[in-house]
């Protein structure tokens, strides 16, 4: 049972802590976990278990009839439903463009285009990967733009940041205070983050722009705990980690949200609601 949150105020919503929620990934199945939700309704719940726990948003990934990642604008569909029934717009969703070795960055600019959805991640690597895709990719965030659709740019590496920093300068990327997420020890041993891994992309971030961080294995919420502290924002969730802090395996996704919020409060963060994270999103969007 979770204890009530602390919630930001209207007049310091400026520096709540938004708590993202990823909950099941692109691969992860019951056979890793038998609370990871799959189904629209088993992310419905987990949605709702995780706004009590103090999320303001939950990071969407679906699957179709075989359980197998999807971009299916309509799978998307059926989840948000099944979200905004139990919850309304008392959480955001962010969907993801994943294209887990299956999709090209065409398929995943159209899912984008036919969803239209009120926020959505973007893998640089995966939408731009070379010049020759930047044309394109600089068309669909223009339309991204003029939709007003909030997006969070996904950055594996400090060489990552370097070239989105080069692909803003070009025009590729609008200008824009431009939300990120920096995913910690991706490529570390076994994929075990530590909050150090942070380092080398704060060094690198402009002062003015806002961050987040996901992080692997069981020092995530320690990582989560750091980013709160340095002022960034925080996704956690069984995509990337199902234990909790003492090795002991997770009983839910909503465990590691209240974790999360805890340790954003011990450092005088309180935890956005989702109310003061769109406010904050459309601050960090689009010029």
């Amino acid at each position: 049972m979770t204890l009530p949150r602390q919630t930001a105020q209207p007049q310091d919503a400026w520096e709540a802590a938004i708590l993202a929620v990823a909950p099941n990934g692109a691969r992860k199945t019951k056979a890793d976990h038998p609370a990871l939700p799959i189904t629209p309704d088993e992310i419905a719940h987990c949605a709702a278990s995780c706004a009590e726990a103090g999320a303001a948003m939950i990071h969407l990934h679906v699957r179709d009839a075989k359980g197998a990642h999807t971009l299916d604008a309509d799978a998307y569909r059926a989840a948000i439903a099944a979200i905004r029934g139990g919850l309304g717009d008392n959480v955001v969703i962010h969907v993801s463009s994943q294209a887990a070795g299956i999709y090209k960055p065409a398929q995943q600019m159209a899912m984008v285009r036919d969803l239209r959805p009120e926020a959505v991640s973007l893998g640089v690597r995966e939408i731009v990967p070379d010049a020759a895709h930047e044309a394109e990719a600089a068309q669909f965030f223009d339309w991204m733009r003029k939709e007003r659709i909030l997006p969070q740019f996904i950055l594996y590496s400090a060489e990552d940041l370097a070239r989105f920093d080069d692909l803003v300068a070009r025009g590729v990327v609008p200008a824009g205070r431009h939300f990120v997420l920096f995913v910690l020890g991706r490529y570390s041993a076994g994929q075990k983050s530590v909050p150090g891994d942070v380092v080398p992309f704060l060094t690198a971030n402009p002062e003015s722009r806002p961050w987040a961080i996901c992080a692997f294995g069981a020092r995530e919420a320690a990582c989560a705990t750091a980013a709160a502290a340095l002022g960034g924002h925080v996704r956690v969730g069984f995509e990337n980690n199902m234990l909790m802090p003492d090795g002991r395996v997770a009983p839910d996704n909503a465990a590691l949200i209240d974790i999360a919020a805890r340790g954003a409060e011990s450092f005088g963060r309180p935890v956005a609601d989702a109310a003061q994270a769109r406010e904050l999103l459309v601050s960090y969007g689009w010029s």
